[in-house]
């Protein structure tokens, strides 16, 4: 990376402060701006030091870590990500700081043992991916879309693309997906008429919260997948953190399986689900593919495309992380490219 991360670590308690010191500080990409211990004190550094990115703690004294998001936005908007514990209070905390303006977030425990654990290498690749993400798109606002990203070339390829008939909407996410998954699933109109799936990588602890959160606010149901649950119009399903979704068809109808994680790196896997589409729906799917690190998602793209299925792809601009569109666009597996605002209201219009 051309310059280094600077980082700013909020937290009250001084262990865990340390313990994301000591993760991020051992890497050659990362600065360690500054430490604060509460909301007012991240609200005031954030200001005077001007980090890429700020771990925010949600429960602290004097100022939470949802207020200082909030405060943050207002005054000096920068990139927080959210560190919190696996509860269920942790988790509505955590979605309300996404509401306030955090790209994302991690849970907590980070390594409590004091060894390197998987949590503390995924704490420093998405901060690199974040602040790298953020720089691109600024880039990419002045110059469209990656250059290395070949691109539908017009609305008439799109329209010679497009399925005759959408049976089936699938939805892939990684870093910054819940607040995509969010600006996507609220602009569906009750009474949609396809059923809607969504993969998105979020631990088993969060998902179940985040489809309650969803149901109160969208106009469609909203609800997490449950094994033999089936997928019906008007309604999304969100495939639960720590196992793999799959569709299968039965008779007419989509029903969902939930199985066991396995040896996949994701749980959900992107490409498991999207694959399981290509084999359930064939030609009659359509995927969309949003912001997330990685390439999660490319080969059960391929699929879909094998299938004769469209597949959309969130546009860099709009993206959190440009890794997951990216991987999928470059691959030339991507039908439409959308900004985040505009991908709601385009599966609205599908008849």
């Amino acid at each position: 990376m051309a310059e280094r991360v600077r980082v700013l670590i909020v937290d009250d308690s001084a262990f865990f402060r340390k313990r994301i010191r000591q993760q991020l500080g051992a890497h050659a990409d990362i600065i360690i701006a500054g430490e604060a211990a509460n909301g007012r004190e991240a609200v005031e550094m954030t200001a005077r030091l001007h980090p890429d990115v700020v771990t925010m703690d949600v429960a602290m004294p004097e100022m939470d870590g949802i207020s200082a998001v909030r405060e943050i936005m207002r005054t000096h908007p920068t990139n927080v990500l959210m560190v919190s514990a696996l509860t269920s209070e942790g988790a509505r905390a955590t979605l309300d700081a996404l509401d306030a303006g955090a790209v994302d977030f991690l849970p907590k425990p980070l390594g409590q043992n004091g060894g390197t654990t998987n949590s503390d290498q995924s704490l420093v690749d998405r901060i690199i991916g974040i602040a790298a993400g953020r720089r691109r798109a600024r880039q990419a606002n002045g110059n469209n879309q990656h250059a290395a990203v070949p691109l539908p070339r017009s609305s008439a390829a799109w329209s010679m693309a497009r399925p005759a008939r959408t049976s089936l909407v699938a939805i892939g996410a990684s870093t910054g997906g819940p607040v995509a998954i969010q600006r996507v699933l609220a602009a569906l109109p009750v009474g949609y008429p396809h059923p809607v799936l969504v993969a998105v990588h979020m631990p088993a602890e969060f998902t179940a919260t985040f489809a309650e959160r969803l149901d109160s606010i969208c106009s469609i149901d909203v609800a997490l997948a449950k094994d033999g649950m089936p997928l019906q119009k008007g309604k999304a399903l969100i495939a639960p953190g720590g196992c793999q979704t799959l569709v299968k068809r039965r008779g007419q109808q989509f029903v969902v399986a939930v199985t066991p994680g396995g040896q996949h790196l994701y749980k959900p896997s992107v490409d498991l689900t999207f694959s399981s589409v290509a084999s359930a729906a064939g030609d009659g799917a359509l995927a969309v593919v949003l912001t997330g690190m990685g390439a999660d998602g490319t080969e059960g793209a391929r699929a879909l495309k094998q299938a004769g299925s469209s597949v959309w792809s969130q546009d860099q601009a709009s993206s959190v992380v440009f890794g997951m569109p990216y991987s999928v666009a470059k691959s030339g597996l991507t039908d439409r490219v959308l900004a985040l605002d505009d991908i709601g209201p385009a599966l609205a219009g599908l008849g």
